[in-house]
């Protein structure tokens, strides 16, 4: 059923259908837009405007009583478009020929619309059954199109062998559009009012297509899809059967989390899933990421169930409009839990990093280290003046007397990028020191310095590999080096002979004694410590590891001739 109004065209009533009137409308808008840059243009529009209206007398006279769209079309190509009536085709140049060009274009993209919307002028799409060989989609097309079907399916064909292009748009187009089942729908999908004759002429079709024999293409195409059906619908169960399994495991896991107390230690708990800090400052995240996940799983196990029902005839399939708004709505919850489970992640990790790999939860001195290197260095009033790139900043198990449980200084980076400063301030009387202490280094670059006043004395921690005579040979040689230029090694309380001391050669030998001589300190104060730092060193550090322990100063004798307290 098609809407006619009445319109007046030069003082005469005429009854036109709507989608002649817009063509109408649209061809007389034209000419205006064509002849007004023209002198007298508005009286030649006026002129074509009479003639149309004598055009549609003659209509009249001849018994039709409403104007369709196809009389309209024909009474423009008698008249003739309005660039044909202006002569404009490249006479102008200049900004006239861009504007002409411009208002070619326009027409010749209305006309494609108009073209368009006469082709479809009363129809609806469906899927045809009349003429598919699969789903009916292309026929569809075709019949709303006015146009052959054959044009269609060769566009499949080669968009189908862009990267399967056609195929994925075939399937998703057979799932959304419904098929032309009903009379009614048939006369829709050819655009023909719906009245007894035409209902009856359907089923009058229908009834001889039926008896007609079947096409063996179509049968094959048709066995070919319903395979392609079948094996769709066990993936989509298979699907289904595997988002209910992830559905309950996130029912269980919001079940703990809701039931157990936040600060619990038990399975899926917010504390340890690592989530109880967000929850704390941030539970709409959560809340959020919770509801939105349910969302995501349950309506693609809803359109499954639907869909094996629909095919097996226990319901009926799904409209458009509820397909697109589960569409839109799934859309929407991703688009919400991916930011939030983000989010999530990013605080659970950072949790387990700190609770379970690096053990790093205090600070000294605005550096992040563990516990035992933080007692250590606060007990022996050590400050950490640069520290970076460094795993550690204490070390245990290999003290030259063997004792595991000694700590001492010790920096670990596989890159040798391990830039360490860390001094100790000591009150002394004023006079000259020396400085002994227990080092070793795997490589070059670290150093034990000594500061008093404006001078710094340094010494390199020998490497590895180039090391001096190890504290076991230091101890077999103690007769000849004497006891005051290893006073350092006094803390082991060693004998040569002791079976401790063979059973922890190694150790021993792995370190070695440095001394910084003539400290020269005025004002009652010596700071020492070790150091990769360049600015200090002027040298860069290619040691992997590097220790220090059991500082010693030692006065050596009074303050130089002309040196003052």
């Amino acid at each position: 059923m098609k809407k006619n109004i009445t319109i007046n065209l030069c003082g005469r009533l005429f009854q036109i259908d709507e989608d002649a009137y817009e063509m109408l409308q649209h061809y007389i808008e034209s000419l205006r837009s064509s002849f007004g840059r023209q002198e007298g243009g508005e009286e030649i529009v006026d002129d074509i405007e009479a003639r149309i209206a004598e055009l549609f007398d003659e209509l009249r006279q001849n018994g039709i009583e409403a104007i369709t769209i196809e009389h309209v079309k024909e009474i423009i190509t008698r008249i003739g478009e309005p660039e044909q009536l202006t002569g404009d085709e490249g006479e102008q140049k200049g900004e006239d020929s861009e504007s002409h060009r411009y208002d070619s274009f326009q027409s010749a993209a209305n006309g494609i619309r108009d073209e368009i919307r006469s082709r479809t002028a009363g129809k609806k799409l469906f899927r045809n059954p009349k003429d598919k060989m699969l789903a009916g989609v292309l026929s569809g097309f075709a019949t709303y199109t006015n146009t052959d079907s054959v044009i269609w399916r060769l566009a499949t064909v080669v968009f189908t062998a862009c990267y399967g292009i056609g195929l994925i748009a075939y399937i998703v187009l057979a799932i959304v559009l419904p098929e032309a089942k009903t009379p009614e729908q048939m006369l829709q999908m050819e655009g023909k009012e719906v009245t007894p004759q035409n209902l009856a002429d359907v089923v009058v079709e229908k009834n001889e297509t039926a008896t007609q024999s079947p096409n063996l293409l179509r049968s094959l195409f048709s066995i070919l899809l319903k395979l392609l059906i079948g094996f769709s619908v066990g993936i989509a169960l298979i699907v289904c059967l595997f988002l209910c399994v992830c559905a309950l495991v996130a029912l269980v896991m919001v079940v703990c989390a809701l039931v157990l107390p936040v600060s619990s230690s038990m399975p899926w708990s917010l504390e340890s899933l690592g989530l109880a800090g967000l929850y704390q400052s941030n539970p709409m995240v959560i809340v959020l990421f919770t509801f939105t996940l349910f969302m995501l799983l349950l309506i693609p196990i809803y359109a499954i169930i639907h869909m094996v029902l629909s095919l097996t005839g226990k319901t009926q399939p799904m409209g458009i409009g509820q397909r697109i708004t589960l569409i839109l709505l799934w859309i929407a919850a991703l688009c919400c839990v991916v930011p939030c489970g983000i989010i999530m992640n990013q605080c659970s990790e950072e949790f387990f990093y700190h609770k379970y790999e690096n053990h790093v939860s205090y600070r000294y001195q605005g550096v992040k280290m563990s516990e035992e290197d933080r007692d250590f260095l606060r007990k022996g009033g050590w400050n950490l003046l640069t520290a970076v790139n460094c795993a550690h900043y204490t070390w245990n198990g290999q003290y030259p007397n063997g004792d595991p449980d000694v700590r001492y200084l010790d920096t670990y980076n596989e890159n040798c990028e391990a830039v360490l400063r860390v001094e100790r301030n000591q009150e002394v009387e004023p006079g000259v020191y020396r400085l002994d202490c227990l080092v070793r280094a795997e490589g070059p670059g670290a150093y034990v310095y000594a500061m008093a006043e404006d001078s710094t004395y340094l010494v390199e921690i020998p490497a590895y590999e180039d090391k001096p005579a190890g504290l076991y040979e230091l101890l077999l040689q103690e007769q000849e080096y004497g006891q005051d230029k290893v006073a350092s090694l006094k803390f082991l309380n060693l004998k040569v002979d002791s079976a401790d001391v063979r059973n922890h050669a190694e150790y021993l030998n792995s370190w070695s004694v440095v001394t910084i001589d003539n400290i020269v300190s005025t004002d009652g104060t010596i700071a020492y410590g070790m150091t990769s730092d360049r600015t200090i060193t002027n040298q860069d550090c290619r040691a992997k590891w590097f220790s220090a322990t059991d500082f010693t100063l030692t006065r050596t004798g009074d303050l130089p001739k002309g040196k003052k307290k």
